[in-house]
């Protein structure tokens, strides 16, 4: 075991800490922008792959708690941007449906995203570009395994 002290500051992990949270908070400042919070656009994009689907699944795929799906299902209901009920082929079970409005603010989604991509790669080279997105890939599989 070594017993130096840790420099925080020059390691990867705390500057991954540093560029995450800058990335999300330029993400929130984008998406309130248009009306929602960082992490419901997650819940849209994965109803825009397959609309219907229950609060169980959205959370599996998001690698977020049930409970915090729930709260960003009824942040998009209030909104407008989805309907959520029981159905009859299972009466336990939440689905989420996309609304006209839900489908509708894909196009401003797109366009906020846009910008926050070249916000992002602003200073990168095109190889740059292509390595830091192999590495956020590997890093990706490190904590939540191959896609």
């Amino acid at each position: 075991m070594n017993d130096d002290p840790v420099d925080f500051e020059n390691t990867v992990s705390y500057l991954f800490a540093q560029v995450t949270t800058g990335h999300k908070n330029r993400l929130e400042k984008k998406m309130n922008e248009i009306g929602l919070h960082s992490g419901q656009v997650f819940v849209l994009f994965e109803l825009w792959k397959k609309d219907g689907q229950s609060q169980i699944k959205l959370a599996n795929s998001l690698n977020i708690a049930p409970p915090t799906v729930n709260k960003m299902l009824k942040g998009l209901s209030d909104s407008g941007f989805v309907v959520t009920g029981r159905y009859e082929d299972d009466g336990r079970t939440t689905r989420a449906h996309l609304t006209r409005k839900g489908i509708e603010i894909r196009e401003l989604i797109e366009d906020q995203w846009r910008e926050l991509e070249q916000e992002t790669m602003a200073n990168l080279t095109e190889t740059e570009k292509l390595i830091l997105f192999q590495l956020l890939g590997k890093l990706h599989d490190n904590y939540f395994g191959k896609a």
